[in-house]
């Protein structure tokens, strides 16, 4: 059936239970993993006109948003480990993270893209949308949204 999982991960409490349930699937199916991580572009905001800031707050915010990540990712890498599925990482920037999965599952040729649902709801699920909304809504490639 399925062969190659790209499971997409935010480091929330949802998002590693959606990678526990994606793992056991993914040895149920002998499929492999590619576990994939979309950090924001580091920002800063300016709230005063004039305003200077130090250049090494922007590194700093680029280090953390890249340790985060690698531990986000360390994370389901262990989980693969532990079942025996085979596993690949992959770290990517961008401040729209639905077409980085996307583009990433069509890049790795992955037939499935198992996602994490945040289930936002009310006023803010119907201005922001969720990611996995826009995955789901935008892909070509099946998507299985866990709960």
């Amino acid at each position: 059936m399925f062969k190659h999982i790209l499971v997409p991960t935010d480091g929330s409490e949802l998002s590693r239970k959606a990678a526990r349930g994606a793992v056991l699937f993914a040895k149920d199916c002998g499929a492999r993993v590619t576990a994939l991580h979309v950090k924001p572009e580091p920002q800063l905001h300016y709230y005063m006109e004039g305003a200077r800031y130090d250049p090494s707050v922007l590194e700093h915010i680029a280090e953390v948003a890249e340790s985060d990540a690698r531990k986000y990712l360390d994370y389901v890498e262990g989980l693969c480990r532990d079942s025996g599925v085979r596993c690949a990482r992959l770290i990517e920037t961008s401040d729209d993270p639905y077409r980085v999965i996307i583009d990433t599952a069509i890049g790795n040729a992955c037939d499935l893209i198992f996602i994490g649902s945040h289930g936002r709801g009310g006023l803010a699920g119907l201005l922001l949308g969720s990611v996995t909304l826009k995955v789901l809504t935008h892909s070509t490639i099946p998507v299985l949204v866990y709960r």
